[in-house]
């Protein structure tokens, strides 16, 4: 009938739909349950109850063993937990863990954020050399909303996963530190909006990809000769510590790196109070892309970025993004860094950036500010047959990196 709109995707046999949800990112999969009745059924929630009878604020083990057990693809479950009033916990409700799979190697859990909320604790996680049956599968592990009640756990549940390749933490309040002893098939971490933490200290010798969301804190990489990929999304600001040594330390442990995402106060920071010394020569030398994370291009911001391009001499890909969600923007510059970059002797011999292919510009809406980016960059690459690419700004929060599709100017 004309007029008529046409539903494309509720016609659909039931049986397709676990086949397209597997394509999906579990977030965008579980979103999917408000389309339909027909979809929500996909993935309704399996509703365990189980009783706590001691006074000790750990989650049971044997949730996870019995969800790991009877787990198949596209299922989430939801424990209820009888406390006793002598615990002194408080809770929205009694639904402690949303426990969401995808596949058999993927694990997501989601602790209640009332539960053990507002106590600082710390989390540490060893591998262990042995593995029960049903964890010997697992290769992802996402923990969101992790606190002192159910940090026991997941120190228990990550010593069970002896393949684990990829590890997330996200938006755990009260977390200062954690401390990560894996075993050699880690290969990806990400720590995100973890408003407390103070100090990561991380042992992965195949590590891979690091990604961290936040205030600056102290960073310890130990034994990851691997590491290619580091993301430094600082948008929190400097937070409670001291900024000079522990900046400078971080940026010397990138050695090798090949893909660098960075927030540019940090290196404003650095460059302008003269801390980046000459010794920081040849430590970027691998880097062949570097994502430049600002809430804006100004001339202080142009001579920092110009600053760190003489340490890479090699680079391939630069993409430069504003944010206005980058803490830095709210940050007043100390009286001390109100003044222009001096140029030092060793820069005069600073290696031209004639490896450069494409340049992305990411979330700009100022042409002043795109030509005050090439210009520099017609003063820094030696090969003039790099491109320029234009690419909107994308909304996903979670993403930490801009995606790579190109649009030619």
């Amino acid at each position: 009938m004309e007029g008529e709109r046409i539903h494309l995707i509720g016609p659909l046999p039931i049986d397709v739909l676990p086949r397209i949800l597997w394509f999906l990112p579990v977030k965008d999969a579980i979103r999917t349950r408000v389309l339909s009745t027909l979809w929500r059924s996909v993935w309704e929630p399996v509703h365990v109850t189980l009783e706590v009878n001691s006074n000790e604020e750990v989650v049971p083990d044997q949730v996870i063993d019995e969800f790991l057990k009877s787990r198949k693809d596209l299922q989430q479950w939801k424990f209820h937990f009888r406390i006793p009033k002598t615990t002194g916990l408080k809770m929205k409700d009694d639904v402690i863990l949303t426990a969401t799979t995808k596949r058999e190697e993927d694990l997501y859990l989601h602790f209640n954020v009332g539960i053990g909320m507002g106590r600082d604790f710390d989390l540490s996680l060893r591998s262990s050399r042995l593995s029960s049956s049903e964890y010997l599968s697992l290769k992802t592990l996402h923990l969101r909303s992790v606190s002192s009640f159910s940090g026991p756990l997941v120190s228990n549940l990550f010593s069970n996963i002896q393949f684990l390749e990829s590890l997330s933490l996200e938006n755990c309040r009260g977390l200062k530190t954690v401390y990560i002893h894996a075993n050699g098939h880690l290969r990806q971490f990400a720590i995100v909006d973890c408003p407390e933490i103070v100090c990561v200290t991380l042992f992965a010798v195949n590590l891979k990809s690091f990604r961290y969301r936040g205030a600056l804190c102290l960073i310890r990489l130990n034994d990851s000769p691997s590491l290619a990929d580091m993301v430094l999304d600082l948008r929190e600001g400097p937070g409670e510590i001291e900024f000079d040594r522990l900046g400078l330390s971080l940026l010397l442990s990138l050695q090798g790196i090949k893909t660098l995402t960075i927030s540019s106060w940090l290196v404003e920071r650095l460059c302008t109070s003269g801390v980046i010394p000459r010794r920081l020569q040849s430590q970027f030398d691998s880097l062949k892309e570097l994502c430049w994370v600002s809430p804006s291009l100004d001339q202080q911001n142009m001579n920092s970025l110009a600053c760190f391009l003489n340490f890479v001499p090699f680079l391939e890909t630069l993409l430069l993004t504003t944010r206005i969600d980058q803490g830095c923007c709210q940050l007043p510059r100390p009286f001390f860094l109100e003044y222009s970059h001096e140029p030092q002797p060793w820069m005069a011999n600073a290696s031209k950036l004639n490896h450069l292919e494409v340049v992305q510009l990411v979330g700009f809406t100022e042409t002043k500010d795109e030509l005050l980016l090439l210009d520099l960059l017609l003063k820094k690459a030696g090969n003039r047959s790099w491109r320029v690419a234009k690419i909107p700004l994308q909304s996903d929060e979670t993403n930490m990196r801009p995606d790579r599709t190109k649009k030619d100017m």
